[in-house]
């Protein structure tokens, strides 16, 4: 989708993507490092369903997103839910992380990563990672008998099945699933392909 098609869908009031946290962000936490203090990135956190959650596990979390008024919406979510999270507007594709994190979680973005920028940008948000770190991610793949679907947008890129791990080749893999789904987003019903893995940085990184 285009920036100003996410800024005309978060300006709707009610929440797009419901409140509800996701399955992987679930997920993340209990794979996330054991230690009292956890600094977390949400790189397309949209209206913020899983900020906020991470935010209720305790976890200082940063919300980012292209569309400010997805982050409006999940400000107006974590004041609901009585906790704080911090937000701040940038593209996927020129981000940079200017301290260490704990927990680096995107879902349904990093399509939005331009392929010959993938690998310096992978970089860079590992390198910002501290030892015993995870990256949680959801990268949508191109699957033979998945037709495009109708609100695929010019800007965005599928990842070939197993590309995903290539930029994590160093790191531990702790979980992987590839997955196909039923999706009405854009009104009209159809099928995405895709992968959700989280990599932990090795300790002595």
């Amino acid at each position: 989708m285009k920036y100003d098609e996410l800024q005309q869908m978060y300006a709707q009031d009610e929440y797009y993507w419901g409140t509800d946290p996701n399955e992987l962000v679930k997920r993340a936490v209990e794979h996330a490092p054991d230690q009292d203090t956890l600094t977390a990135v949400d790189v397309g956190a949209g209206e913020g369903r899983d900020s906020v959650y991470l935010a209720e596990q305790g976890i200082t979390v940063t919300a980012i997103d292209i569309a400010p008024n997805g982050l409006e919406k999940a400000e107006q979510l974590a004041e609901e839910k009585d906790v704080s999270i911090e937000v701040a507007q940038g593209d996927i594709n020129t981000l940079t992380l200017t301290t260490p994190i704990d927990i680096f979680y995107s879902i349904g973005t990093i399509q939005y990563l331009q392929p010959d920028e993938r690998h310096d940008q992978f970089s860079h948000f590992k390198s910002q990672t501290r030892p015993s770190g995870i990256h949680a991610l959801f990268a949508f793949v191109d699957k033979d008998g998945i037709p495009l679907a109708p609100d695929w947008g010019d800007n965005e890129y599928f990842y070939n099945e197993d590309e995903l791990s290539t930029y994590y080749e160093e790191w531990d893999c702790l979980y992987t699933n590839d997955v196909v789904f039923d999706d009405d987003s854009g009104g009209e019903p159809h099928r995405h392909a895709g992968t959700e893995a989280i990599f932990q940085k090795p300790s002595s990184r």
